[in-house]
């Protein structure tokens, strides 16, 4: 059943008859609707698809909420989602046929819209396809993509307010430029070329997605402006995201791609063949360097790129296209404008297109090859205008450039062996061809703009203008050239003519009184404008009667009343009896009224349809603008307002010559009280120094003080080790024989006698330790006094010593001669003969006499050499005594010293700050003075100097209480 069904829709022969189109969409729609079976759904929505071009308008009234369905409920089967987007994407999309006409078409894009309005009823329908995305599937992803990209298409701001409220939903279609296959790719570029239209909150969340990075890298791979399709679609975005957005062009310049973009436009010498996608690439590289530099960015802003690009070589580069040969006109046209307004307004970017070279022998400058296309009349308008506008940017605020264009037509400076640019401009301004009269004189008036020492100059230009006639000013070769063509040919041709020759003559004489006083010298310029302003004519000469108009209110406005007959008050009578006030003023109001002037004062670039609607200059408008105004009240200005304004004139004159005069001496006032301020800065410079001296001094006493410490140490560790040995040998000699028994008592009283020295060193070593410790907490003072009685009291200690091991050494001597008493009383005995019976008990004796003497002797040469070894000992001390007594003398000594700097240096000091105290003083007294004449003077630094002063006071204070202490 299902089979015989679907022959009869496919194109078998059934045995009724056949169903309508859209009875065959309504069965298949319940088949979507009612099929259990993936298969007979699938198939059902394949039908639908193959109908949907032809039936389009039945497809999408019946089958869209099904296909919707299929969206949502299969999202399994890749096969039935891709029929699914497909057949939405046929009932969508508008099919762009050359063949159908114009009601066709209007029908064909009525049903997109019907049927966009319809999908986006609910606004999860987009968001259902922005996740379908994400499938990587080839059938289900390219077709959403294409559906996704009718729908911005047909309701773009819709579509553009879901996705953008939709999370992830930017950063999922950014994912497509990152596809490996090249169709969704590039049908992805598309996508987000419409995605970015007119938001740019979309472009800065795109431009934050690294979209440059890969739009420019995929511009590389695809092979830069010799690429195809794909790189003027990435172009295309790169613009969108850019053109009018302030943040991204500024991430773009922060990024660095700026400098990525001069490769694009190396070019070689052959430059023939181009292909037309090469041109149209080429063309928008172009156009996106301008949207960087674009005259309506912020002035910051694209200086900032302007500079960037000529750091980087890109205008460099510009410049090299612009004197290739073989480069195609457009492109030509293009980078002329491009390099107009990368130099627009920048000094170095300005200086350097002044230096380049054309190639041509003799090398001439690139100023001059433009101006030579400018004024001749074969070249392309479009062309014409692009260097006119090229000239426009080199002048602006640019006083160097126009002193140099100026000068080339000075008689000074006239070379008869080369074309300048002055030679070309005249060239133009009195050709026959009035597209090169206007041209030459609005390039002429940029010369002049804003710059009053060259119109000054340009009243020297002298013009011959034939065989035995005298030269003629510049000035009244244009005049004359008014009046003459007014009287020959009054045609719509040399309208323009005159109006450029107006232009020049009101940009020239305005805010330049000298000018304004040449103008009127001419006996006949002031009747020629007020017959061309009080005259009846046509719809084209309404506006030279304007501008005329323009012209002599200026001379009315800028009139230093140098000449007797054309002061502002005969000029406004002038007005009034040839004119009329009223009159006047509503031909001045002409200009303004003007459609071509509003065109004009949109934009600075000169972008006309067709030569004769190109009349005014940009800014040319802002002029108008400034004076319309100002001469409308001068010329209603009766002779008392005049006087009344000249007395308010001269009063305000002499009230800003009185200001003036405060101002010098309030400045005068201001320079000495910075002289003054820097002086104190100097005196408290110095003073600083001297505090360091100060600190570096109290440092050196410091170390001074810590050797000295250290060398008590030393003596002390040297007598605790003088003590240490005189107790040993104390010790030693406690070692004796019983034996001596009768001199034992004579050997125990000497040792008793060491160990009570030994006790008195050791007591002598505490009171050295005690020293030692107590001076690093004394005062110097306190310490040297110490110092000397403790060596006073250790020498009277060694005296003592040295008085007793000489009573020790008497004793000695005393025990020396008893033993040699006992010896000659046993010589005598044993020479006895009575006692020969007793000889042999008193040999006997004599023998133990004789030992005991020997030991005797013993022990006394013992006690003799450690006597020997005291004196060694006490002469060291004694030498160690005399060091540290002349340590202390020099360490005295020095104290002294620094005593005294110390004292010089607060005296210094104490002058210091009586000389800041004088100057506090003189600044208080040069405030008074501001203040008796006139001058606020911030309370805040009044108060501020009197804490200075007070707290100087009080370090003074603090500085004699410590002195009072020391």
């Amino acid at each position: 059943m299902t089979m015989n069904f679907f022959r009869g829709v496919m194109g078998g022969q059934p045995a009724g008859p056949q169903p309508t189109g859209a009875e065959t969409i309504h069965k298949l729609c319940d088949r979507v609707a009612s099929s259990t079976l993936l298969e007979d759904r699938r198939d059902a929505v394949r039908a639908l698809k193959s109908l949907s071009k032809k039936y389009r308008l039945e497809v999408g009234t019946q089958a869209m909420d099904h296909l919707v369905h299929i969206l949502q409920t299969d999202r399994s089967d890749s096969e039935i989602l891709g029929y699914a987007l497909d057949t939405l994407y046929n009932i969508i999309c508008n099919d762009e046929e050359e063949e159908q006409d114009e009601n066709a078409q209007k029908q064909e894009e009525d049903l997109g819209v019907l049927f966009t309005d319809k999908f986006l009823g609910d606004s999860e329908n987009v968001t259902l396809l922005l996740t379908l995305l994400e499938e990587f599937d080839f059938h289900v992803r390219w077709p959403g993509v294409k559906l996704l990209t009718a729908l911005l298409k047909n309701q773009c701001n819709q579509v553009q307010g879901v996705i953008l409220v939709s999370p992830m939903g930017v950063s999922r279609l950014m994912d497509l430029l990152a596809d490996s296959r090249e169709v969704i790719r590039n049908d992805g570029l598309l996508l987000l070329q419409q995605l970015t239209k007119g938001n740019a909150a979309i472009q800065k969340i795109v431009a934050f997605e690294n979209a440059f990075e890969r739009l420019l890298d995929i511009i590389t791979e695809e092979g830069s402006s010799d690429g195809g399709i794909v790189v003027e679609d990435c172009l295309l975005l790169l613009v969108n995201l850019l053109k009018n957005n302030s943040s991204n062009q500024n991430f773009f310049k922060e990024g660095s791609y700026i400098q990525r973009m001069k490769p694009w436009f190396e070019v070689g010498d052959d430059n023939s063949g181009w292909s037309a996608q090469k041109v149209t690439n080429l063309h928008l590289m172009l156009q996106l360097v301008r949207v960087m530099v674009s005259p309506v960015n912020s002035p910051g802003a694209t200086s900032s790129c302007q500079k960037s690009m000529y750091q980087c070589g890109l205008l460099q580069q510009l410049c090299t296209i612009l004197m290739a040969t073989g480069v195609p006109a457009d492109i030509l046209t293009e980078t002329i404008n491009t390099v107009s307004e990368v130099i627009r307004g920048s000094q170095i970017n300005q200086d350097y297109f002044a230096s380049v070279k054309a190639p041509s022998n003799p090398p001439r400058p690139a100023i001059v090859v433009l101006l030579m296309s400018m004024v001749n009349e074969r070249q392309p308008f479009v062309l014409r205008c692009a260097v006119l506008y090229c000239f426009q940017c080199f002048l602006y605020k640019n006083q160097k450039g126009q002193g140099e264009i100026v000068a080339t037509l000075l008689p000074s400076t006239i070379d008869a062996n080369s074309i300048s640019a002055g030679q070309l401009l005249c060239g133009g301004l009195f050709s026959a061809d009035s597209l090169s009269n206007w041209c030459a004189a609005v390039a002429l008036a940029h010369a002049l703009q804003d710059n009053l020492t060259q119109k000054e100059q340009l009243l020297r230009v002298q013009l011959a203008t034939s065989l035995g006639k005298p030269p003629v000013s510049l000035l009244q070769q244009c005049t004359n050239i008014l009046s003459q063509g007014d009287k020959i040919n009054r045609r719509g041709s040399k309208v323009q003519t005159r109006v450029g020759l107006l232009m020049l003559l009101c940009t020239w004489i305005s805010n330049c009184p000298i000018a304004v006083t040449h103008f009127l010298h001419n006996q006949e310029n002031v009747p020629f404008l007020t017959g061309q302003i009080s005259e009846n004519l046509g719809e084209d000469e309404r506006l030279v009667q304007g501008l005329c108009a323009l012209l002599l209110g200026i001379c009315i406005y800028y009139n230093d009343n140098s000449l007797e007959n054309y002061t502002k008050e005969k000029l406004k009578q002038l007005i009034e009896k040839r004119i009329g006030k009223e009159n006047f003023v509503e031909k001045l109001g002409f200009v303004t009224k003007h459609e071509l002037y509003s065109r004009a004062a949109q934009k600075p670039q000169p972008v006309f349809p067709s030569p004769e609607q190109m009349l005014f200059d940009h800014e040319f408008t802002k002029l108008v603008k400034e004076l319309e105004g100002v001469i409308t009240k001068a010329v209603h200005k009766t002779s008392e307002e005049e006087k009344k304004e000249e007395e308010v004139k001269k009063t305000l004159e002499q009230h800003d010559s009185i200001v003036i005069q405060y101002k010098d001496l309030i400045r005068d006032q201001d320079t000495q009280i910075q002289e003054l301020r820097e002086q104190v800065s100097t005196l408290s410079l110095n003073s600083e120094q001297m505090q360091n001296q100060i600190t570096q001094q109290q440092s050196q006493i410091q170390q001074h003080k810590d050797q000295y410490n250290i060398l008590k140490l030393k003596l002390g560790k040297d007598s605790q080790g003088l003590s240490s040995s005189q107790g040993e040998g104390a010790h030693v000699n406690g070692l004796h024989s019983e034996e001596l028994s009768q001199l034992r008592e004579e050997v125990e009283e000497l040792r008793r006698q060491h160990t009570l020295q030994h006790t008195q060193l050791s007591d002598k070593d505490s009171l050295i330790n005690t020293l030692r410790c107590g001076a690093a907490a004394a005062a110097q003072t306190a310490e040297g006094g110490a110092g000397g009685s403790d060596n006073t009291e250790l020498l009277g200690e060694v005296e003592s010593l040295r008085s007793r091991v000489q009573a020790q050494c008497a004793e000695i001597s005393q025990l020396q001669t008893e033993r040699l008493e006992l010896i000659r009383r046993a010589e005598a005995v044993s020479s006895d003969p009575a006692s020969s019976s007793e000889s042999s008990a008193d040999t006997v004796t004599v023998s133990e006499l004789e030992s005991r003497l020997a030991a005797q002797t013993t022990e006394a040469e013992r006690l003799k050499e450690e006597c020997r070894g005291l004196r060694e000992g006490h002469a060291g001390l004694e030498q160690q005594l005399a060091s540290a007594q002349s340590t202390v003398a020099i360490e005295q000594t020095e104290k002294t010293k620094l005593q005294q700097e110390v004292q010089e240096s607060k005296k210094e000091q104490d002058d210091l700050l009586m000389l800041l105290a004088d100057q506090d003083q003189k600044i208080l007294n040069l405030k008074q003075r501001l203040r008796d004449l006139g001058e606020t003077i911030d309370e805040d630094e009044d108060e501020l100097d009197a804490r200075d002063q007070f707290g100087e006071d009080d370090d003074d204070d603090d500085d004699e209480d410590e002195d009072n202490n020391d």
